[in-house]
């Protein structure tokens, strides 16, 4: 059974309300319930945060606790080198996810400071992106057994 924490950054905790024509209607609720449906025989745990602090906290904890990391850094995706640094320091596999195309948006939005430390990135397909994620990390795991 694949352990995998998913993780959520800023402003996350508005989806459904927060820019509907960016970021789509789905709240973060549907998307852990989506998850958890896609995913029925993984342990999957669920952490959203305003603060960077309690990001790299949880990033930490995963060590050891967890498999796997999905994480959609939002906004500290562009400005977090102290996430970058967490995440190369746990060594454990991490796919980052954006529910908008970020490549297609402002340019400071192209540049992903959590892009080298992870598996991959997936951008632009609204929440069906966390499923993706989910095959993606999955597949990664089951090849390095």
């Amino acid at each position: 059974m694949a352990r995998i924490l998913i993780l959520n950054g800023p402003n996350l905790n508005l989806l459904g309300t927060r820019q509907p024509e960016v970021y789509g209607a789905t709240t973060l609720q549907d998307i852990e319930i989506m998850c958890t449906a896609h995913a029925p025989s993984s342990a999957l745990a669920f952490l959203q945060s305003n603060h960077e602090g309690a990001l790299i906290d949880a990033i930490h904890a995963a060590k050891g606790a967890q498999d796997g990391i999905i994480l959609n850094a939002g906004a500290y995706t562009h400005t977090s080198v102290a996430l970058h640094d967490a995440l190369a320091s746990i060594e454990l596999p991490c796919v980052e996810v954006h529910l908008s195309n970020i490549h297609a948006r402002e340019s400071f939005r192209h540049h992903s400071y959590i892009a080298p430390v992870a598996l991959g990135q997936i951008a632009g397909f609204g929440a069906l992106g966390y499923l993706l994620a989910l095959d993606a990390l999955h597949a990664h795991l089951h090849a390095a057994v």
